[in-house]
């Protein structure tokens, strides 16, 4: 199985806001927390924001934090909202891909049932489980 940069990311974000659930994050925060570049994690963010994951305040002062409480929300709900469509392989895309053993083959049949396995693994674990508590400082 393999997970996007995006959701790999995007659920980085997550633990570390599950981990200070009252700290109001910048995007030049997180991005030097996590080395990512500002412009991918504002898209990520922007997606999070869509399920109310994250809370956004937009202006001076503003910034982004836990939308709701990481108790709810497992692995798996964060994985499937940012990896909708989740096409491990070709088949599983939504246009059913350009497989020519399609029709016949078993593999799919196989793989599907691992996706399965994996979200359904995923889906019991909460994200406060997987917080990221505040550093200490030494």
């Amino acid at each position: 199985m393999h997970l996007t940069a995006f959701t790999d990311y995007g659920m980085r974000v997550m633990m570390l806001l599950a981990g200070e659930p009252d700290r109001l994050f910048t995007i030049g925060d997180m991005a030097e927390e996590l080395e990512i570049s500002r412009n991918h994690l504002t898209k990520i963010i922007h997606r999070l924001g869509k399920a109310d994951y994250i809370k956004t305040r937009r202006g001076k002062g503003g910034g982004f934090s836990m939308g709701l409480d990481s108790r709810s929300i497992t692995l798996k709900d964060i994985v499937v909202w940012l990896e909708p469509e989740m096409a491990f392989v070709e088949c599983f895309r939504k246009d059913g891909g350009n497989c020519t053993l399609m029709p016949t083959c078993y593999l799919r049949g196989c793989l599907k049932n691992a996706k399965q396995a994996f979200l359904d693994e995923l889906g019991k674990t909460t994200l406060y489980e997987c917080a990221i508590p505040k550093k200490i400082e030494s």
